[in-house]
């Protein structure tokens, strides 16, 4: 049923769940894995010029961090790959570009008029994604 899955992840501990259910997915179906972070190029470019350098280093840095917690964790390989651009488009357009079955992503939860507010990653994601997407809410207390 899952070939291949798609682990967005930004390193955050709302994200660490997912990474554990994807992962479990994929060992029940011998999947392939897939571990994906993408760099903000808003954030980016909202940076002031002499930051902006040093801005796009961090974050690679912290991308690169949290696709390696995805492999540390997982029992089967995993290909890895950092991305530049507007989050929601890179993780639908690298889904495509795999054939994914499915991508796991983690969400905050947030109710009521606070989901207006977050103009969450996962939201879009949801919304736009040619395959099908399991958000996976982290737990209160986590």
């Amino acid at each position: 049923m899952f070939e291949t899955i798609v682990i967005a992840t930004d390193g955050s501990d709302s994200v660490r769940r997912a990474v554990d259910v994807a992962l479990d997915l994929a060992d029940r179906f011998d999947a392939t894995v897939h571990a994906l972070y993408v760099i903000d190029s808003g954030e980016v470019e909202s940076s002031p010029d002499e930051v902006r350098d040093d801005l796009r280093d961090a974050l690679d840095s912290r991308g690169r961090e949290a696709i390696e917690t995805v492999e540390r964790d997982a029992a089967v390989p995993v290909e890895t790959a950092v991305r530049e651009g507007r989050p929601a488009a890179e993780i639908s357009t690298y889904a495509r570009d795999v054939d994914a079955d499915v991508v796991a992503t983690g969400t905050r939860g947030r109710h009521g008029e606070n989901r207006f507010l977050i103009g969450s990653v996962a939201e879009r994601v949801v919304r736009t994604c040619p395959v099908p997407v399991l958000t996976v809410r982290q737990l209160s207390g986590e």
